[in-house]
């Protein structure tokens, strides 16, 4: 029996499969605990971004969960990499965080790491979670 013979084109073709199933086996998932709802009433809207060009833009996920005591938002099938989240509890339903005439936030809200901002979101970089392998964090709103 003569051995199999690959053309090249064959062998491109069997490599970028391998590859992406070995990169759909590395597929995580990040979940969060979200804690510190003042009611039960409305959800908790979440956004994952995955930089900082992208950073309270445009998300690379978004959840939503109704509000309990311990809410959990899981986004998943995510690569290994940086990640940041922002969130916010929409008490009354209307699909964004509402704030009074000074701009101030009325409803809660909280981002990963429970990283502050001085007058402004915090960056990126503050914000920033290390994804590699199915993780767990906690966020407080406040």
């Amino acid at each position: 029996m003569s051995p199999i013979r690959f053309s090249s084109l064959g062998r491109v073709v069997c490599i970028a499969a391998m590859t992406v199933a070995g990169a759909a086996a590395q597929a995580d998932d990040l979940t969060v605990e979200v804690l510190g709802a003042r009611s039960d009433k409305g959800t908790v809207d979440g956004a994952l971004y995955a930089d900082a060009a992208s950073w309270l833009k445009n998300s690379l996920q978004g959840e939503r969960q109704p509000t309990n005591a311990k809410t959990v938002l899981v986004y998943r099938n995510l690569q290994p990499g940086t990640y940041a989240l922002s969130l916010f509890h929409d008490e009354n339903g209307n699909g964004k965080l509402d704030s009074n005439i000074a701009g101030i936030p009325t409803e809660r809200y909280g981002f990963s790491r429970d990283a502050r901002g001085h007058m402004a979101a915090p960056s990126f970089a503050d914000a920033a979670v290390e994804l590699h392998g199915d993780t767990t964090i906690t966020i407080h709103l406040r």
